[in-house]
């Protein structure tokens, strides 16, 4: 399964991320298939299921099991050139759907390191404005410090 999904989109929730909605949910069959096959090809299932039937294939022809593709294995060479044939095109699908989702995922990033600044710029200008009041504040807090405190020493005559 490609990135971990199944084919259908009837058994699952769609994707909340933006990038993936586009690329996953709403990709065509054959760009989901691509990814599918290319997936699978790379991975090691493939790998050791490939050795065991290649292993078999020429083990079984050369004990002549099976004698229907002697040395030197026409058709085990014509199977690997059929299977290069499809894998190099699948393969470089699913390359430029990475690509693309790589790409996309990377504007959205953008966008949203944008807004957040954009956030933080008011948070800051709200937080200056904080600090002017508190200044204003602090300064008139200290007018009347000084008010009580000369009030104190001139006796109880308010200033």
């Amino acid at each position: 399964m490609a990135l971990g999904r199944p084919l259908t989109k009837a058994r699952r929730e769609p994707y909340r991320h933006p990038v993936n909605r586009t690329l996953i949910d709403e990709a065509p069959r054959g760009a989901r298939i691509a990814d599918i096959v290319s997936g699978f090809m790379g991975s090691w299932r493939f790998i050791i299921i490939q050795t065991v039937i290649v292993t078999i294939w020429i083990i079984g022809n050369i004990v002549l099991l099976f004698h229907f593709d002697t040395y030197p294995f026409i058709l085990l060479n014509l199977a690997f050139s059929t299977q290069a044939a499809y894998a190099a095109p699948l393969i470089l699908l699913a390359g430029n759907r990475a690509a693309q989702r790589d790409r996309m995922t990377l504007e959205h990033a953008a966008t949203e390191a944008d807004v957040e600044e954009g956030q933080n710029e008011k948070l800051l200008e709200g937080n200056v404005a904080i600090l002017a009041r508190i200044e204003g504040l602090e300064k008139r807090i200290l007018e009347l410090e000084r008010a009580i405190l000369n009030a104190i020493r001139d006796g109880g005559k308010p200033a």
